[in-house]
C-alpha cells in the first residue's frame, strides 16, 4: 500500500473481502433481486391468454355460462366462435334463427375464467393489446437504466438500490386497482421505469463490497438468484391465478425494503470517490469489527489522516475516460466499428431469444406453470457451464457452440408433434440453457473486445441495443398468429377465426 494513499482492495483484504459483514449485506441484496424477478416477469401471468367465446345474447343463460354444447353448433362457427358469430335472423336460439353462412364480429365475450387482464378489460380478440403489455414494460428499461445509473453515480449506490426496490411496490399496488386498459399499461411502463434498475444497482452495490477475486462468484450467485425468483413467480401464480390478488401478494412485501435504510451501508468505493472519507472510514471500521478482523496501524492512520487520498484504481470495466474525441476515435477505428456492429447484433439476438423463450414457455403443451418454472431454473446450469467453458475452450468457441445448439433445438421444435409433449419441453429447455450460457458469456466477451478507456461506453451501447430484442420478444405470440394465418391454406382462411 502506497504511503498516504488508500487502496480499497488492500483494505478489503485486511478486513476480510467475504466476511460476515459482506455475506449479510449480500443476502439482503439477494432478497431484493428475487423481487426484481417478480417485477420483470409478472406480466407473463397477469396478461396471459384467456379462453373466450362470443357472447350470444339470444342464447345466453342468466348468468351466462361458458359451455355452448346445447346451441353452439348453429350460433357459433365450428361451435367455438371466438371473434365472430353467425348472424342472427330472429331473437330466439333455435337452429333456424341464425344465418348458416354469414357472420358478424362479436361485441362482447364470455370467458372460461377471469384470472387475467384479458377478461377484466375484455381483450379477447385484441391480441395486440395483450402482447403490448410486455413490450411497454421492456420499453421502460430505456429510461430505467440511465436513470438508475445517474442516481447511483450522483447520489449513491445505496439510495439507488433502496429507491428502485421500494418504488415498484407503490406502482404495482396501484396497478392492481386499475379499472381500464390504458391505466394498466401506463402503470406497467412506470413500474419498469422505477423498478428495473434494482438489479443493476444491487449488482454494483454487492460486488463493490467484495474483493476482485470474489466478483465472478458473486455475479453468478446474483444471476442464479434472479432465475430462482422467476420460478417463485410461477409457483405463486399457480397458487393465486387471479391477477389483482397475485399482484398485491407479490408487490406488497417489497414495501419492507424501506427498512434497508437501517440495514445496508453505502459502498465504500463510492464514498471515497466522492471525497466522503469520514463516512467511508466509519463503515470500514464497522466491517472490521463485524468480521472480527484488526486493521493495521498504517491503515488506521490513513483512514484518520485527512491528508491521505484514495489511490487511483487500475482501469477496469467501470472506468470511463471522458475525452472529447472519444466518439471520433471509435468512428475512425475500422476494427472497433466492426466489433461494435457484431456485438450489437449478438445482444439483440440473445435478448430476443432469451426473453422470447421465457414468454412462449407458457404456451407450450402441458402445464404452463411447470413449463415456466423449468425454463427459469434451467438457466442455473447454463450460467455454471459458461464459467467452466469460457477459460477452457475460449470465448468465441463457447459462444458459437451455445448459439448453434440453441438454434438447432429451436428449429426442430415446430416439427415435433403436439402429442409428444416431453420432447417439445426438452428442446425448449435445451434452447434456454444454451442461450443463458451465451448471454453470460457475451457480457464477459464484449467487455474484453474494446480498449479500456471506451469499454464501459461501448458495453452500455451494446446493452441498449439488446433492449430492442427484449422489446420485440413479447410480440412473438402475435407473430405466431400472423404467420399461421399467412401459411394457412387459402380454402381454410375463410373459415378461420381471428
Amino acid at each position: 500500500m502506497k504511503k498516504n494513499k488508500l487502496n480499497v482492495d488492500d483494505i478489503l483484504k485486511e478486513v476480510g473481502d467475504l466476511g460476515t459483514f459482506q455475506i449479510r449485506n449480500f443476502v439482503y441484496i439477494l432478497f431484493a433481486i428475487i423481487f426484481c424477478a417478480f417485477y420483470n416477469t409478472l406480466y407473463l401471468f397477469t396478461a396471459s391468454a384467456s379462453v373466450a367465446r362470443c357472447r350470444v345474447p339470444e342464447c345466453e343463460a342468466d348468468p351466462p355460462i361458458f359451455d355452448t354444447k346445447h346451441w353452439g353448433a348453429w350460433a357459433l362457427p365450428d361451435s367455438r366462435g371466438r371473434c365472430e358469430r353467425f348472424l342472427p335472423i330472429g331473437n330466439t336460439c333455435a337452429a333456424g334463427s341464425f344465418h348458416p353462412t354469414e357472420t358478424k364480429r362479436c361485441s362482447s365475450w364470455i370467458y372460461e375464467n377471469h384470472d387475467s387482464i384479458v377478461s377484466t378489460f375484455d381483450l379477447a380478440c385484441e391480441e395486440w393489446k395483450r402482447t403490448l403489455v410486455g413490450t411497454i414494460h421492456s420499453a421502460g428499461l430505456f429510461i430505467a437504466l440511465p436513470l438508475t445509473a445517474f442516481i447511483s453515480d450522483n447520489f449513491g449506490r445505496r439510495i439507488a438500490f433502496i429507491a428502485t426496490a421500494v418504488a415498484p411496490a407503490l406502482v404495482g399496488l396501484g396497478r392492481s386497482f386499475t379499472q381500464d386498459y390504458v391505466s394498466y399499461v401506463a402503470l406497467e411502463f412506470l413500474d419498469a421505469v422505477v423498478g428495473a434498475g434494482v438489479y443493476s444497482s444491487g449488482f454494483i452495490l454487492a460486488l463493490e463490497m467484495m474483493g476482485l477475486h470474489r466478483r465472478v462468484l458473486g455475479g453468478n450467485i446474483i444471476s442464479c438468484t434472479f432465475a430462482i425468483g422467476q420460478a417463485i413467480v410461477a409457483l405463486i401464480a399457480w397458487a393465486i391465478p387471479e391477477w389483482r390478488t397475485l399482484t398485491r401478494v407479490l408487490y406488497a412485501p417489497s414495501l419492507l425494503f424501506i427498512f434497508y435504510i437501517f440495514l445496508i451501508e453505502e459502498s465504500v468505493r463510492w464514498l471515497l470517490s466522492k471525497g466522503k472519507k469520514k463516512e467511508a472510514a466509519r463503515i470500514i471500521f464497522k466491517v472490521a469489527a463485524t468480521n472480527k478482523r484488526k486493521l493495521s496501524p498504517e491503515t488506521i492512520k490513513q483512514l484518520t489522516d485527512e491528508s491521505a487520498e484514495q489511490e487511483e484504481e487500475k482501469p477496469s470495466l467501470g472506468d470511463i475516460n471522458d475525452q472529447p474525441s472519444l466518439a471520433l476515435q471509435v468512428l475512425k477505428s475500422r476494427v472497433i466499428m466492426i466489433r461494435l456492429c457484431i456485438c450489437s447484433f449478438w445482444w439483440i439476438t440473445v435478448t430476443f431469444i432469451y426473453y422470447g423463450l421465457s414468454i412462449n414457455s407458457v404456451s407450450l403443451a402441458g402445464n404452463s406453470y411447470v413449463n415456466y418454472i423449468l425454463t427459469a431454473l434451467v438457466e442455473i446450469p447454463g450460467y455454471c457451464i459458461s464459467v467452466l467453458t469460457l477459460d477452457r475452450f475460449g470465448r468465441k468457441s463457447s459462444i458459437m457452440t451455445a448459439f448453434f445448439i440453441c438454434g438447432i433445438s429451436l428449429v426442430c421444435l415446430p416439427f415435433i408433434p403436439g402429442h409428444v409433449q416431453w420432447v417439445q419441453t426438452c428442446l425448449n429447455l435445451l434452447g434456454k440453457l444454451c442461450i443463458s450460457m451465451a448471454f453470460s458469456s457475451i457480457y464477459i466477451y464484449t467487455s474484453e473486445l474494446y480498449p479500456t478507456m471506451i469499454r464501459q461506453s461501448l458495453l452500455s451501447l451494446c446493452s441498449v441495443c439488446g433492449r430492442i430484442g427484449q422489446i420485440v420478444a413479447p410480440q412473438t405470440p402475435l407473430l405466431v398468429c400472423i404467420l399461421y394465418y399467412i401459411y394457412l391454406p387459402v380454402d381454410n382462411k375463410s373459415e378461420s377465426v381471428n
